[in-house]
């Protein structure tokens, strides 16, 4: 059961929310148009806020059947843990779009919210601010994910989550790093 709760857990994660979306109700590929992304900030822009706000809720379920479910299927105790890693990564790496995907943030934050709730609480307001500040969901994001990396280390996380904390932050910084880019040239998309 341990297997196939990893590999169910990447199947949901692989789920193109956004783009199934666009493609069935609007005929639209958001892959064309916008950043590009499959995530619920350029579904948002190129959809409109209400298709946006489905794709933001599709994602961040993703995570949590991965974690709150399929993670329950089996006694090891780090299969949550793993579930929603495989989630992030189905996400991020979609079998359905040949290993391409989104960047990883709703998915990621809902993983983590349910493992890590006070860690995860600490870094939306992180994100919430950063966003208020400079407009820049890309900007938060990234802001996020270091926050929450250091939260659950600062709170004394076990191990297991510390590490997983580090590499998703990691992995999230990698996949903005065209952001990075723009933010750097002040040519980043803002809200």
């Amino acid at each position: 059961m341990t297997v196939l709760a990893i590999l169910l857990s990447y199947l949901i994660g692989s789920i193109p929310t956004g783009l199934w979306l666009g493609l069935k109700l609007r005929g639209v590929d958001i892959r064309l148009h916008g950043s590009k992304n499959i995530g619920a900030t350029n579904t948002t822009r190129v959809l409109g806020k209400k298709l946006g706000a489905i794709a933001l809720a599709g994602d961040a379920a993703k995570g949590l059947v991965a974690v709150l479910l399929f993670g329950r299927l089996a006694q090891w105790q780090y299969l949550p843990l793993v579930c929603g890693i495989a989630a992030i990564i189905g996400h991020t790496a979609s079998v359905f779009l040949c290993f391409r995907g989104g960047k990883g943030v709703a998915t990621g934050g809902a993983v983590f919210a349910a493992l890590a709730p006070i860690p995860t609480a600490i870094a939306a307001a992180a994100f919430a601010a950063v966003v208020a500040l400079t407009r820049m969901v890309s900007a938060g994001s990234i802001v996020a994910a270091i926050v929450l990396a250091a939260s659950v280390i600062g709170l004394g996380a076990p191990w297991p989550l510390q590490a997983a904390a580090v590499a998703v932050a990691l992995y999230v910084i990698f996949k903005h790093r065209a952001n990075i880019a723009r933010i750097l040239r002040g040519q980043e998309n803002k809200i």
